[in-house]
């Protein structure tokens, strides 16, 4: 059993790009799908799905490769299940100068760091990918 899910699914579909693997799969949950089909509109994974029923359902991830290289090049946990870290509109801030993104869970959903400022609007920081 994992405890922290979050920096399982991420690790996971790193790992997946580094070897060039073309799809993932990972158990599934509400939260892992809203932050992979935010990662699908964000361009960093190709599709998401859910397959099978039940206590056996999984979350299928398709990777994403430009010129043979795999889209996600790193990520990085930031709130993690012993200390959790959460942020205001205004400290929201550009990742690798604009090149990746923040996800965050907020009332209005899982965003990225842009959409959350669109919507003046905080929450937990998730992880960051680019």
């Amino acid at each position: 059993m994992v405890g922290d899910t979050i920096g399982d699914f991420i690790i996971r579909l790193k790992n997946a790009g580094a070897v060039g693997k073309s799809e993932v799969l990972i158990p599934y949950s509400k939260l892992k799908h809203a932050v992979a089909d935010k990662l699908v509109a964000a361009g960093y994974i190709e599709n998401a799905r859910q397959e099978g029923k039940k206590v056996q359902k999984n979350l299928v991830v398709i990777l994403k490769y430009e010129n043979g290289a795999p889209v996600i090049n790193g990520v990085k946990r930031i709130s993690k299940p012993g200390r959790r870290l959460y942020t205001k509109v205004a400290d929201i801030h550009k990742v690798k100068f604009g090149q990746g993104h923040m996800i965050l869970s907020t009332p209005a959903g899982i965003l990225t760091n842009e959409e959350a400022k669109a919507k003046n609007v905080g929450g937990e920081q998730l992880f960051i990918i680019w």
